[in-house]
């Protein structure tokens, strides 16, 4: 089921939220968390129900892979002041290897619904094998919720996380405006506000701000990034020319963060009207001075993950400087992969990996000169640099990439013809009037941290969803929706 559908916005989403506090009202606490695990399983199952009983596999063994690694140690009471209280207990070899072998068992679904054919696809390629190709449909919202479980591991082993309940473990993993593109939460981001008194009753600021927030991303998919899609779609498959490729690369580039951005502002709004805060996932990542400030903007909470669960682990940055370097390539590598299973992917994330190496590298010697970048250069030559690594994104093959990176380099002509400009028109219209409002409006959380409901929000915010609805004859998936 799309956020961006007549059924969701004016079936499912109403229903579940009306049945939800009709059940807290009646102090049915538990029937209200269990009603909306599952609703959320229903929304999962609308895509194919097929995968219902494998997203609940998947939650029955990390839910109790998570109760064994929360049992306390023997004769052990802790100290709840000490983050690294865990490190002191007695048996710890044996929950170390408890949750290596439960994360090793995530990332083996992992790997089997997504890497599967690309790895057998590469071997036979290379080994000249002829292995047959499994060709699974990837589940829906897979990688996301398996870095969602594997966080909570992680959180269970540091004592950080304790979930008896079973029901609330469910709606926890499968909770609807995150379960499919994220946010990637923690389990004591979202569960605690489910328990709090008042986000059991209906919260009219909540509820305006959440349809405020919902309404912005609504109109972002369907309006701004669909319309992006179109031409981006057209650029990358025929595209040669200086002109054309660089307005190809602009749309996706533009039609990502506007796709991506409106998902989450979408599932923070519905997740408003349950009286639940989910984590900012952007902070206008196009107005970033360097990929490391980029990377603190885009996707924050998979930059959290890729952070916290394999950049620290590996040592971060506390075993040298080459040490240091080798783990944020191996961070933007797995990130890459992520991403999709595919030699695209992976080059985009060594992209990344490797800017990230340079701008460290580039810091320590401006630092040792006396040096520092104009802002204004700092931001142009990131902005392109990310607008490169998008091609490879995007693109289906590594020919398909080179070829616009060609055109984009002027190694293929140039279309400054009256002609081609008239042809591409429409898309650098486009690209003049979002291109500044990406730049110097105020983002989603910025207008959330000052929103007041009055007449004229209101009025605004219903001519966004009665032209949004206008769209929904080209009803599209969102982008991160195949990751």
């Amino acid at each position: 089921m799309l956020f961006n559908s007549y059924v969701f916005i004016f079936a499912f989403l109403p229903v579940t939220v009306i049945v939800y506090f009709l059940l807290n009202r009646f102090r049915l606490s538990e029937l209200a968390k269990m009603w909306l695990a599952l609703s959320s399983l229903f929304f999962y199952g609308w895509w194919d129900v097929k995968y219902v009983p494998l997203i609940l596999a998947s939650i029955g063994f990390n839910y109790l892979m998570g109760r064994l690694l929360m049992r306390p140690a023997p004769r052990y009471r802790g100290d709840p002041d000490d983050p690294n209280d865990y490190l002191k207990e007695r048996g710890r070899g044996k929950r170390r290897a408890l949750l290596a072998f439960a994360v090793i068992c995530n990332v083996l679904l992992l790997i089997y619904y997504k890497y599967a054919d690309f790895f057998l696809t590469n071997l036979n390629e290379v080994a000249g094998t002829n292995f047959g190709l499994l060709k699974l449909i990837l589940p829906l919202g897979i990688s996301f919720f398996t870095f969602t479980q594997i966080a909570f591991l992680v959180d269970a082993y540091k004592r950080k996380a304790r979930e008896a309940n079973i029901v609330s473990y469910v709606l926890f993993v499968t909770f609807y405006p995150h379960l499919i593109a994220g946010p990637i939460l923690h389990h004591s981001e979202m569960m605690p506000q489910f328990d709090r008194v008042r986000n059991k009753a209906w919260n009219w600021r909540n509820a305006s701000l959440g349809i405020f927030v919902f309404g912005m991303g609504l109109f972002k998919k369907v309006v701004i990034a669909d319309t992006f899609a179109n031409y981006a779609s057209d650029g990358f498959a025929s595209a040669t020319q200086f002109l054309a490729t660089w307005v190809a690369a602009l749309s996706y580039t533009f039609q990502l963060y506007f796709d991506f951005s409106g998902y989450t502002d979408m599932a923070i709004g519905a997740a408003l009207l349950f009286n639940i805060r989910l984590p900012q996932n952007f902070n206008s990542p196009y107005k970033a001075l360097n990929l490391q400030d980029f990377w603190r903007r885009w996707h924050m909470t998979l930059s959290r993950w890729l952070r916290d669960y394999i950049y620290i682990p590996l040592g971060g940055n506390r075993k040298g400087e080459a040490r240091m370097l080798t783990n944020l390539m191996i961070v933007f590598l797995v990130g890459g992969l992520w991403h999709g299973a595919g030699w695209t992917f992976l080059f985009w994330g060594f992209l990344h990996g490797f800017g990230q190496v340079i701008h460290r590298l580039w810091g320590k010697f401006c630092k040792l000169i006396g040096f520092k970048l104009p802002q204004a250069i700092a931001w142009l030559i990131t902005f392109v640099y990310v607008v490169i690594a998008w091609v490879f994104f995007r693109a289906t093959s590594i020919d398909q990439a080179m070829r616009i990176l060609k055109g984009m380099f002027g190694l293929s002509g140039f279309d400054f013809d009256e002609d081609s400009f008239i042809a591409l028109l429409p898309a650098i219209a486009m690209l003049v009037i979002f291109f500044p409002i990406v730049l110097f409006a105020k983002n989603s959380s910025e207008r959330m941290e000052t929103f007041r409901p009055t007449w004229l929000i209101g009025l605004i915010i219903a001519f966004l969803f009665i032209v949004s609805l206008l769209y929904f004859n080209q009803i599209s998936e969102f982008l991160y929706f195949n990751f």
